[in-house]
């Protein structure tokens, strides 16, 4: 039994793919399954997406604006319909919700990921039920990227989460695009490199903005921190809560990240790029070794020590992530050189990694 869950559900499965406003009894039917984990003794947080498409309908649009300005305004409206409705909904069961509005920059930024640890870990202790969401009304990247499923991803490796559940308005991953005959379900992922040769859409519904590949990120991030993960429709959620075989299971891998690692990888913002050559490349890659200046041939951006950065292999594929020792000014006079030889020039302080081996993560 899961003592902790996290479960993410889309616009289209709480409004309708044509949008017609917030649908109570779609609210009602994922309250039903959350009181049934909760009567089972677990701890849930939900991740609802669905503030702009709530906003819609009340603001006379028939789908998704395109521009921001109008996104913003519609999740500004429909953020307190959607909210009110969980609040309602939970009440049957004298359950106590409460709305935590979240930013990629809550996740990306390391203060603020621990405090939202302690914020949620606290609400849980007090036996509410955390309802997540970007904050779309006032958010800007976030809204271009809908990330409710990678943020929901983070937040189940955040509170050590044993289950992650997406809710989509398909009933798993098929084998093929579900409109065509003879697809199938696939119950059980193990390997998500095994899915490289599958045709997955990216496109969301007429009012989300994710889609089958954010999904597959999920997996990778909530896998990867030894959360299994499933992806199921809300009419199957609560025959998967009672255990019946429905959707598709993402294994969790046998080995975790420790938690700095899966955050360098998956939730970090990017300062600046180091590119490398084949020797270093190769060296990171098969030995997981420290990057020393000496296989620097180029450094872009600005950053500060302790900032996130890309390393790119000769051909410009991003093979690593790493928290860089130096400023970015400071590089350029380094590159191609041994750390003795740096050493020896501009002092002893300098005769270190650019980037530390416990500091980095390959991608």
């Amino acid at each position: 039994m899961s003592r902790r869950v996290v479960i993410k559900i889309g616009s289209s499965s709480l409004t309708g793919a044509d949008a017609q406003g917030l649908d109570a009894s779609a609210v009602d039917q994922l309250v039903d399954a959350v009181a049934a984990l909760k009567k089972s003794g677990a701890e849930v947080v939900i991740v609802s997406s669905g503030a702009i498409a709530a906003g819609l309908s009340p603001l006379g649009l028939n789908s998704r604006p395109k521009d921001l300005a109008t996104q913003q305004a519609a999740a500004s409206v429909g953020q307190g319909l959607l909210v009110h409705r969980y609040t309602e909904s939970l009440a049957r069961y004298s359950i106590v919700g409460s709305q935590v509005l979240l930013t990629i920059d809550d996740v990306v930024r390391r203060s603020h990921y621990q405090n939202v640890q302690r914020t949620l870990t606290k609400l849980l202790q007090l036996g509410v039920v955390p309802i997540i969401n970007e904050n779309d009304s006032v958010g800007t990247q976030e809204i271009r990227f809908g990330d409710n499923d990678r943020i929901a991803a983070l937040v189940s490796h955040l509170i050590g989460a044993d289950l992650l559940i997406l809710v989509t308005d398909v009933d798993g991953l098929y084998d093929a695009p579900p409109s065509q005959p003879g697809a199938k379900v696939i119950a059980e992922v193990s390997d998500l490199d095994s899915l490289s040769s599958l045709e997955i859409g990216g496109a969301g519904s007429k009012v989300g903005s994710g889609g089958m590949l954010t999904k597959i990120e999920a997996a990778r991030i909530a896998t990867g921190a030894g959360i299994p993960m499933l992806l199921t429709s809300l009419a199957k959620v609560q025959a998967a809560i009672a255990g019946e075989k429905v959707g598709t299971l993402f294994k969790a891998v046998s080995e975790k990240k420790p938690s700095r690692l899966l955050w360098l990888a998956h939730a970090s913002t990017p300062h600046g790029v180091l590119q490398v050559d084949e020797g270093a490349a190769k060296a990171l890659l098969e030995r997981g070794v420290s990057l020393l200046p000496v296989g620097v041939t180029k450094v872009e951006g600005e950053f500060s020590a302790g900032d996130t950065v890309e390393i790119l292999a000769p051909n410009g594929k991003v093979i690593a992530r790493g928290l860089v020792g130096f400023d970015s000014n400071e590089i350029p006079m380094m590159l191609g050189r041994s750390t003795k030889d740096i050493a020896r020039e501009l002092g002893p302080e300098f005769e270190r990694e650019l980037v530390h081996r416990d500091d980095l993560v390959l991608l």
